[in-house]
């Protein structure tokens, strides 16, 4: 028997795969934008037509403004959880269900994950780079198994002639 390679091809990353990655995650990346803020957030959220959510307007004198890490434009990636240290994604969940969970959050504060338009183009990069390496480790993979194939098959034609390593 032989074996044939596939071969899945490459794509560049968009919204659906990012909203498919990040759902899987529950917890903030280490180059995320995590910001910790007081209730009220001092902020005026927006949703575009694919769900996201993004800061429409910063409060001059609110919480966020106080920080000094919160943009207009940004788009909130993830919310703290009900309780605990949990993230959930916000991608594509729609202003209604940001707003329940913000508002569900125990707790004065609440830790929301803000990317802009250079972060979003980071993380797409990023997650192309992650899928090219996939395809590369399942490239390798199945040259692995085609060669252990032919090896077994190589064996298996001298064990049946009966000159298997000089041992029978």
């Amino acid at each position: 028997p032989t074996s044939t390679s596939t071969s899945t091809s490459l794509f560049m990353a968009d919204d659906d795969d990012l909203t498919r990655f990040s759902r899987q995650q529950r917890r903030a990346g280490t180059d995320d934008r995590i910001v910790e803020l007081r209730r009220p957030l001092g902020l005026v959220l927006e949703e575009d037509e694919k769900g996201n959510v993004f800061v429409e307007t910063v409060a001059p004198r609110g919480n966020a403004a106080r920080t000094g890490m919160v943009k207009e434009g940004d788009i909130v990636t993830m919310c703290s959880a009900t309780f605990g240290d949990q993230m959930w994604t916000c991608r594509g969940a729609g202003l209604t269900r940001v707003l329940a969970a913000i508002r569900l959050r125990a707790g004065p504060t609440v830790n929301l994950v803000f990317e802009n338009t250079d972060d979003t183009k980071r993380v797409r990069t990023n997650t192309n780079k992650a899928a090219k390496a996939a395809e590369v480790a399942r490239e390798r993979a199945q040259e692995k198994k085609d060669s252990l194939l032919k090896q077994l098959e190589s064996d298996e034609k001298k064990l049946k002639k009966g000159k298997f390593l000089g041992l029978f």
